[in-house]
């Protein structure tokens, strides 16, 4: 339950309905909203809940719990890496390349596909917000012939790459039953998508996966162009002076086998070291000490493309993909 001493926190958007604003019949569990004092790492209330609730049925509230209160900032940059790992599939690298959205309007770009993925990550499914946001995904992938073993891909490494960050990164791991409820909660947004096959269980799906990067992660300049693009968006976002240690700094935390794929060069061993023993150290001091606010959420976020967060939900996207909302 929550304590009287962490009232609901008013940021958070009313089409979620785990913000305790919402229509509690719009999801399972739409559950407490927490708030801690900056002086406290963190509640185990949250852990608490999570170990109580169903992996399958309640995958969403648990995703919501991990992702806005336990792991805010592990979250978004294993989703990042696992973005960028993408570029690797010569199939996805083609389409992405020929539509030149990360060439002309990357920041958008970038800032578009986190608010759609976060916002129903953040609500689940069953919520307004995150049904929209859902649907608005949806739409823009209508536009194009998507294979559906490249949707398979993209969509393992949103299971994939956060239980590996946080067995390596985290405060502590995922436990098995978080990694159950990630497994479910992932694979029911695939059938929400329209994706068939999907595997039953995460070993099946890794040898999928093993098979699919096989015959796609080839040596190919689409997946350059576009890995070349993302690693200057993250560049823009620091001082002049420091942009040229973007590229080694993001290239050492991905998996060695991307590299030859989007033909880039590894980084010194040295700078891997340096930046995963910094992550390292974070993960031992964040065991005792965090300053991240309870619930992390989108409207707590900075928003570089839409400055105070206004934009509408069915805007997002390519300019031919915006329509009104229903």
């Amino acid at each position: 339950m929550t304590d009287p001493a962490y009232p609901p926190e008013a940021s958070v958007a009313s089409g979620c309905p785990f913000s305790g604003a919402g229509n509690p019949r719009a999801a399972h569990v739409p559950g407490p909203v927490y708030r801690k004092p900056f002086w406290r790492a963190r509640l185990p209330e949250v852990s608490r809940e999570i170990a109580a609730l169903d992996a399958r049925r309640d995958c969403q509230r648990i995703v919501h719990l991990l992702t806005n209160y336990e792991f805010p900032f592990d979250i978004v940059r294993s989703t990042e890496i696992a973005l960028f790992h993408t570029y690797g599939s010569r199939s996805v690298s083609r389409l992405l390349d020929r539509t030149g959205e990360f060439n002309k309007r990357g920041q958008k770009r970038y800032d578009d596909t986190r608010l759609l993925i976060a916002r129903f990550m953040e609500c689940g499914w069953e919520g307004e917000d995150g049904r929209r946001s859902l649907e608005q995904m949806n739409h823009i992938h209508s536009f194009f012939r998507i294979p559906n073993e490249d949707f398979l891909f993209v969509l393992w490494t949103f299971i994939d790459f956060p239980i590996q960050w946080m067995n390596d990164f985290g405060w502590r791991p995922f436990t098995a039953h978080e990694q159950e409820a990630w497994f479910h909660y992932w694979c029911e947004v695939g059938r929400r998508m329209g994706l068939k096959d999907i595997p039953e269980d995460k070993a099946a799906y890794d040898a999928f996966i093993r098979d699919y990067e096989a015959r796609e992660f080839v040596p190919n300049e689409a997946s350059h162009r576009v890995a070349r693009s993302t690693v200057d968006i993250l560049a823009g976002w620091v001082p002049g002076p420091l942009r040229p240690l973007v590229a080694p700094i993001s290239l050492s935390l991905v998996p060695p086998r991307l590299l030859p794929a989007i033909q880039f060069e590894a980084p010194p061993a040295w700078v891997g070291g340096l930046v995963r023993g910094a992550l390292k150290l974070r993960k031992r001091v964040k065991r005792h000490v965090s300053l991240e606010r309870y619930p992390s959420t989108l409207e707590t976020t900075r928003n570089r493309t839409y400055p105070g967060n206004t934009y509408r939900i069915e805007g997002l996207g390519p300019d031919y993909a915006h329509r009104d909302a229903e």
